[in-house]
């Protein structure tokens, strides 16, 4: 055997790999030599996707999913308003897991998995079940999801159902991915999608609504009196918002002298694009159906908010903190069945954190122009122009952003929480998580466990991610400082897959265990605060209906973090009040 055969040099160091050529073949001396390919080298070109056009709008079917239902069900109200054909995928359940494993490539992380199977699923019930048969099958549908170039496997979900697609027999099946950046994977003038003004407005307001009622939803189900009441109700909420996206009309601008005159600056092209813009900002069209669910709520809810829930704080990566299926191992509906009470966070944050990285960038770029520093006299003044036109527009759809947001908050009762200003969530995270790394949630996830335990808004923060998930991963890494810092942080990370349910289960249940310790010492400590018993308390919220009912105003206590003990301290106030109110001959309002 040779010396060096284990790997290692004559004097026991570290082993030296030395390349070995084989001979190949060999010549008529019999001497070797090497094989000289000749086949030329190949680079990897992303297949051009056949496009949606305008002419089969009306025969092909838009399928999409990946959201909550809520969500689902208002952007299919939505779009069906805007004159599209469009379906839902099912939510993906472990079925699809197991499917999306089969036909796919190894090492992918669940959203993809789960989402490819779904919709491989989906097609093979149209296929064998429907009997459509696969040719119309690849003429008659289209599949709509997002896609990025993000530096984890997000940005190879376009490949895999490609491939997943193709093993499965509906190879050429069309997939057609809405960047991150903006726009469809496809570009032609004849394109099928118009991503206009009425497009995005009816798309920002199906995700609004839907943040809403998600998070009332969540809000009032852990104290509900009656089994399965809220959700019954917020079906109903549901269906009257479905029906007003899907029945709205695309105003056009009128023919008074403030029509001609806006006409005459913008010109016709986007004079109509102007007045969706103005019907948005000033109409009630949505808020006056919010404010019809509100009323609903309350008058068929009844609540009982003495009940202690420690409220858990859901972050994480964006399919899976959004999800409610087995992709996140259903983790709402567990939490709740544990006795919790779970905050959500809705999409529009996410919408605030595109344009705010936007804004980084702007304010990064400013000085230069075609990327070098701006030297002479016009190039300065053209570089401060962009800056400040581009800084402008920034500004103004994120001030309509936070203002159309809040008007829908506030018909709804306004009892969902505000949207949290982004540079506010940037300065805070940005000691431990550079803002300017992109990739998934990026600073976010820091942001809002800070945020949260800081303001007094939750007991806990469960951080839900995808297995490997990378930009999460450095998340909970940079979250080792965030706890050594925030002590009273309750953080807990669980990576979720197709798999592992009772390991997630079991790790949550240790830590929503000591976030009921929390919950239940506050909510102790709070009653005695008020100078009456529970029992008094009790019996003065029986005499007062309107105290049992679900969206009413409990004002926030700084160092009061549960439901129940902010209540505590509200009906206190109101007890202690009322003689002081009747004795001046004022009706008393609650």
């Amino acid at each position: 055997m040779d010396a060096h055969s284990d790997g290692r040099n004559s004097a026991g160091a570290s082993p030296v790999f030395i390349p070995v050529i084989q001979p190949t073949a060999r010549g008529a001396s019999g001497a070797s030599s090497l094989s000289q390919s000749t086949k030329p080298t190949s680079h990897f070109r992303r297949p051009e996707e056949r496009p949606f056009t305008r002419a089969e709008r009306d025969r092909v079917t838009l399928l999409f999913g990946g959201l909550s239902m809520r969500h689902e069900s208002l952007l299919l109200a939505a779009l069906r308003g805007l004159g599209y054909r469009v379906a839902l995928i099912p939510t993906p359940c472990k079925a699809d897991f197991q499917a999306g494993k089969e036909y796919g490539n190894n090492g992918q992380c669940n959203p993809t998995y789960f989402t490819v199977g779904s919709l491989v699923n989906y097609l093979k019930k149209l296929r064998d079940e429907a009997g459509v048969p696969v040719e119309r099958i690849q003429e008659d549908y289209v599949f709509v999801t997002a896609g990025a170039c993000g530096p984890c496997r997000f940005g190879m979900y376009e490949s895999e159902y490609r491939l997943a697609l193709q093993n499965s027999g509906f190879g050429g099946f069309r997939v057609l991915l809405f960047q991150q950046e903006g726009g469809l994977n496809q570009s032609t003038s004849d394109d099928g999608f118009e991503i206009n003004a009425h497009f995005a407005l009816s798309f920002l307001n199906a995700v609004f609504i839907g943040d809403l009622l998600n998070e009332v939803a969540y809000q009032i189900r852990p104290y509900e009196v009656v089994p399965g009441q809220t959700d019954a109700v917020l079906a109903k909420c549901v269906t009257l918002c479905g029906e007003r996206l899907s029945t709205k009309a695309r105003g056009e601008i009128g023919r008074g002298a403030a029509a001609r005159l806006v006409r005459l600056a913008a010109g016709d092209a986007h004079a109509n694009l102007i007045a969706a813009f103005i019907d948005q900002l000033q109409s009630n069209y949505y808020t006056s159906i919010l404010a019809e669910c509100a009323e609903l709520i309350r008058r068929e809810i009844e609540v009982d908010y003495l009940r202690p829930r420690p409220i858990v704080k859901i972050t994480g990566e964006f399919w899976a903190q959004t999800t409610e299926g087995d992709g996140n191992f259903r983790m709402f509906s567990f939490l709740e069945r544990e006795g919790a009470e779970v905050l959500v966070e809705p999409i529009a944050t996410w919408v605030g954190y595109l344009l705010n990285q936007v804004r980084t960038q702007c304010e990064d770029e400013r000085g230069l122009v075609d990327g070098r520093r701006a030297t002479t006299v016009t190039e300065r003044i053209k570089a401060a122009t962009s800056y400040r036109r581009q800084t402008l527009m920034l500004s103004l759809a994120e001030r309509i952003l936070t203002r159309e947001f809040d008007r829908l908050r506030t018909a709804l009762g306004g009892t969902c929480h505000q949207l949290v200003n982004q540079v506010a969530l940037q300065r805070i995270a940005h000691p431990y998580y550079n803002s300017r790394t992109g990739g998934g949630e990026g600073h976010l996830e820091v942001a809002k466990s800070i945020y949260y335990c800081s303001k007094d808004l939750c007991h806990m923060v469960l951080s839900l991610k995808p297995f490997g998930c990378m930009p999460s991963t450095q998340s909970d890494a940079a979250h080792a400082a965030v706890v050594a810092h925030y002590p009273d942080l309750l953080f807990l990370p669980i990576e979720t897959s197709g798999e592992g349910d009772i390991n997630a289960y079991s790790r949550v249940q240790m830590a929503l265990g000591e976030a009921k310790v929390k919950c239940k010492d506050e909510f102790r400590r709070v009653v005695a605060s008020t100078g009456h018993s529970l029992d008094e308390i009790r019996a003065f919220i029986g005499q007062h209906p309107e105290l049992r009912r679900p969206l009413q105003h409990i004002p926030h206590q700084s160092g009061t973090v549960g439901t129940a003990a902010t209540f505590c301290l509200h009906v206190g106030s109101l007890m202690d009040r009322r003689p002081q109110v009747q004795r001046a001959g004022q009706p008393h309002v609650a």
